[in-house]
């Protein structure tokens, strides 16, 4: 399992397919949802940029469902963790029993992306600082399983482990 983390646009997602194409049978989870214009041409050009390389699964909450669907493929790029947890605040999910179940359903072929958005000043509003503060551990628990992960910066990866 690898787990790719860095900033916004610093070229996790690309980093991840060039990985994935490595391998002949892949599957691509994206936990994007559609809110508004913008994300929804997004997801529309994620898509068109993947084509058929992948077989796409796509899942904004319960994604410990969608990876028994994956665990035969030889790799699945799940992107992202960022987007699925602020569907789980957004949908009021119980977030931490979302996150067990995740983790307790990753099968070892994943490449799971995530930002690291804990490297700034501590947000002033609540609900941005309980975001910031539960994607950091679910990052560490992440990280504490996978058996490679990087650090993205400017397109370029650096291993971590």
């Amino acid at each position: 399992m690898i787990f790719i983390t860095g900033g916004e646009r610093s070229g996790k997602s690309d980093f991840a397919i060039k990985i994935a194409m490595k391998k002949a049978k892949r599957a691509f989870l994206a936990t994007g949802e559609g809110f508004d214009d913008e994300m929804r041409s997004r997801i529309e050009r994620h898509k068109r940029e993947r084509g058929d390389l992948f077989d796409t699964f796509e899942e904004a909450i319960e994604i410990d469902k969608t990876l028994a669907l994956t665990k035969n493929y030889d790799v699945c790029v799940i992107d992202c963790m960022t987007t699925w947890l602020g569907n789980l605040i957004f949908h009021n999910a119980n977030v931490e029993e979302r996150i067990g179940k995740f983790l307790s359903a990753l099968n070892g072929n994943e490449i799971v992306i995530s930002n690291e958005v804990g490297m700034g000043i501590i947000p002033a509003e609540k609900m941005t600082r309980h975001y910031v503060e539960t994607l950091g551990r679910l990052n560490q628990n992440i990280a504490r399983v996978a058996d490679e992960v990087y650090l993205m910066i400017a397109g370029i990866p650096l291993k971590v482990k």
